[in-house]
């Protein structure tokens, strides 16, 4: 049983130290990030105290950190160690990897060091891998996060489980230690570029002293940055940009000398970009790379000056949010679109359908209402408004600025073009789903969409209303284009669908239907819903009449 829950046991430290690495992108300073590491050695790598070391100027280690206990934390906090001791400590005990282990039976010649140490009272061992309350375990962390310059040491104590860590434990502190090393380092870069864009802006004398800082601080940022010229005939060229930005365009400095933003933002975004304000604005807009595709991008621009009254250039910090906009567009298709067809779904349809539609005066309302009314008179049925949807003849606001959509003329066919909505219903395909299964009832419906949407032009909607409900949405169609492409519809999904093996045949019963502004999303859709239910009670009283 103990065998059998270790994956799980596994599985959930794994989620918790995800969570402590994710956590260390959170904090919005550098001792925020600093208690960041420390808090997350406890409460992600399951140990009971964690404390963070970090090199100084001088070169001396400060404990800058401290987590687990209160009183350590308020008695060693603050306090140095020698580098000398700290390299000596780095430098004896067992090499577990990145990490250094000091038993016990080893770390008693350390005790009178300078180094800062707390430690915990517990009885001695009982077996060999248990730990021992003056054991110590080192995490060197670098300004790489691999092995060069010394940037501090996690030193951790008294694991929960009470026993030394295994394989899989060391990977994890190693792993923690390189990312904490990268955090802190982003949290130093992130404290000096914020130190330089204030000094930039509000002191010109201060611009002349931080010149150096800032150019580190933009050179070896961990996002893109650019500068770009404010004003003039060049209003918006890049002058200058780091190397992550490069890197995330796939272009050479040289080569974004020739560009502005604007030449580089996807079409659909020039909007965006214009309406973003030079000074404290922020958007979320597409840039292309050199390999034609394009990357979301979030900027952020702030104005800085070279001299007093000289010249201002734009400092755009530029972040690469591709993953989150992915996630987010997957979030939102998913919610606009049926999840076994892939097509828009009941709530987008009703919302281009609304897009298109504006509210009209109370006696185009009414018409809408007794136009209606006569199709349900010609269905011959009383139920049959029960099959359909009621109409709210409200009186709305008046006509709004756009080109209303206006219903051509059914019975002259007066060449007037529309916004035609044809209904479709499946026939025979609740036969299908009886006989032989949902399986093959789900197939269908996916190669009926497929062939519906091979039959409409790029800017027609179709999509799926439920269950076998269907709608196209095809603009600028007189009645005669609105009933040919419902032949070429229905003849598109009379053919007989493969699925396992099987032949199977399902029919399609049509209803045109229109847009006209003064309905409703429900009201149009319940005209063709009720045109597809006149038809196809029709057809069945010709059925008859023929058998």
């Amino acid at each position: 049983m103990e065998a059998e829950s270790e994956p799980y046991v596994r599985l959930a430290a794994l989620r918790q130290l995800h969570q402590a690495v994710a956590d260390l992108n959170t904090a919005r300073s550098l001792a925020d990030t600093l208690q960041t590491v420390a808090d997350g050695i406890v409460t992600g790598l399951g140990y009971g105290l964690a404390c963070v070391n970090l090199v100084r100027s001088d070169g001396d280690l400060v404990v800058a950190a401290f987590a687990g206990n209160s009183a350590a934390e308020a008695l060693i906090t603050g306090r140095v160690g020698s580098r000398s001791s700290w390299e000596r400590r780095l430098s004896m005990g067992e090499d577990w990897g990145r990490l250094r282990f000091i038993p016990h039976t080893d770390g008693w010649v350390l005790l009178d060091d300078d180094v800062p140490q707390w430690h915990t009272d517990g009885p001695e061992p009982r077996f060999e891998d248990e730990w021992h309350p003056e054991d110590r375990l080192y995490a060197p962390m670098h300004v790489s996060g691999g092995g060069c310059d010394l940037l501090g040491v996690i030193s951790v104590d008294r694991p929960r489980n009470g026993r030394r860590p295994g394989a899989w434990g060391r990977e994890a502190l190693q792993m923690y230690a390189s990312q904490a090393a990268i955090a802190i380092s982003n949290a130093r870069l992130r404290a000096n570029m914020q130190r330089a864009l204030v000094r930039l802006e509000r002191e010109q004398q201060a611009l002349r002293a931080s010149e150096e800082s800032f150019r580190q601080a933009f050179e070896y940022a961990p996002s893109g940055m650019a500068i770009a010229e404010m004003g003039g005939d060049q209003h918006g060229r890049l002058l200058r940009t780091n190397d992550a930005l490069c890197r995330l365009l796939g272009r050479p400095a040289s080569v974004l000398r020739r560009y502005s933003f604007a030449d580089l933002v996807h079409p659909e975004d020039i909007g965006t970009l214009l309406r973003t304000s030079a000074e404290g604005g922020r958007a979320e807009l597409r840039l292309g790379r050199r390999d034609g595709s394009y990357l979301w991008v979030s900027l952020r621009n702030s104005v800085v000056a070279d001299t007093t009254d000289g010249p201002r250039f734009l400092l755009t910090h530029v972040e690469d949010i591709e993953e989150r906009k992915r996630h987010e567009l997957n979030l939102a298709h998913r919610a606009s679109h049926d999840a076994l067809t892939g097509l828009p779904n009941s709530a987008e349809l009703r919302s281009r359908l609304g897009a298109r539609l504006c509210e009209r005066p109370h006696s185009v309302a009414a018409t809408a209402v007794e136009t209606l009314d006569a199709a349900y008179a010609e269905a011959d049925d009383p139920d049959a408004r029960a099959h359909g949807y009621e109409v709210d003849p409200a009186v709305g606001s008046p006509y709004d600025h756009h080109v209303h959509a206006v219903a051509p003329d059914t019975e002259q066919d007066d060449g007037a073009k529309g916004l035609a909505v044809l209904f479709c219903d499946l026939d025979g395909f609740k036969s299908i789903n009886d006989r032989f299964g949902h399986h093959t009832g789900d197939a269908v419906l996916i190669e009926v969409a497929r062939r519906l949407s091979m039959c409409v032009r790029d800017g027609d909607t179709v999509a799926r209303l439920g269950g076998d409900e269907f709608v196209v949405l095809a603009d600028g169609l007189g009645a005669a284009d609105a009933a040919d492409l419902a032949v070429r519809l229905r003849n598109a999904i009379i053919p007989p669908i493969r699925v396992d093996g099987r032949a199977v045949r399902v029919g399609a019963s049509f209803g045109i239907g229109w847009a006209s502004c003064g309905m409703t999303a429900e009201e149009v859709l319940a005209s063709a819903d009720q045109r597809m239910y006149v038809e196809k009670r029709s057809r069945s009283k010709v059925h008859r009449r023929a058998g």
